[in-house]
């Protein structure tokens, strides 16, 4: 073999391991996040929950299952998008499982309710997993048969294809420890403040522990 022959092959061979190095680093990264979108009513009550779970990465609230490009949140409440109100939960599945994060979700929901969750009523506001492929769909209806033999009552929550994930207006995200101040029937509050005020009076948590008692995710 020349020399010339030997300088090409040792530049392609270089370039093979340079491309095989930056697949590898793409898998790792891809590896090291997943995702799980779900409804759960209010997002910011279900943003609010996983952000708080240990291997959890990033919660965005956001909107999908519908038909329009780009929703408002003037939009889906008033209905007519087909959007459910959900969250986009970007997690490491090294440091918690999507069955654990999915056998979470069910407790912290009202599954039995088809009409919205808690005082938040209407389709943008009902339950739903949203699942990319058969291995996803089938942890899903797994964990579903699951809560439901546990609650001992039919779960309602449907497993449904994703579709387009639009993120929320930036007001919404991380509404529950803002700072900013906004009008309220209690009067101008911080965000935060708002928030619990919201979350007390919708009576969430109080019917999660009623429906799930030791079980119950999130609930003080």
């Amino acid at each position: 073999m020349s020399v010339k022959m030997r300088e090409i092959k040792a530049v392609l061979l270089a370039g093979l391991i340079a491309v095989g190095l930056l697949a590898h680093s793409g898998a790792a990264k891809a590896a090291g996040t997943e995702e799980l979108i779900v409804a759960g009513g209010c997002f910011w009550c279900v943003e609010s929950d996983f952000e708080s779970v240990n291997g959890v990465k990033e919660v965005i609230s956001g909107y999908t299952g519908g038909t329009k490009e780009n929703p408002s949140y003037k939009d889906v409440t008033k209905g007519g998008t087909g959007h459910y109100e959900a969250v986009q939960i970007l997690f490491d599945p090294g440091k918690i499982s999507r069955e654990k994060l999915l056998t979470m979700f069910f407790r912290s929901v009202d599954p039995t309710d088809a009409g919205g969750q808690f005082c938040d009523r209407g389709k943008s506001y009902r339950t739903a997993i949203f699942v990319s492929n058969s291995g996803e769909k089938a942890l899903a209806q797994s964990a579903k048969s699951e809560a439901q033999a546990a609650l001992g009552d039919k779960i309602v929550t449907p497993v449904l294809d994703k579709s387009e994930f639009y993120p929320a207006e930036e007001y919404h995200q991380n509404y529950y420890k803002g700072r900013n101040l906004v009008i309220t029937r209690f009067g101008p509050k911080k965000q935060s403040e708002a928030y619990k005020r919201y979350r007390k009076a919708c009576g969430r948590d109080a019917k999660v522990k009623s429906l799930w008692g030791a079980e119950a995710a999130f609930t003080n």
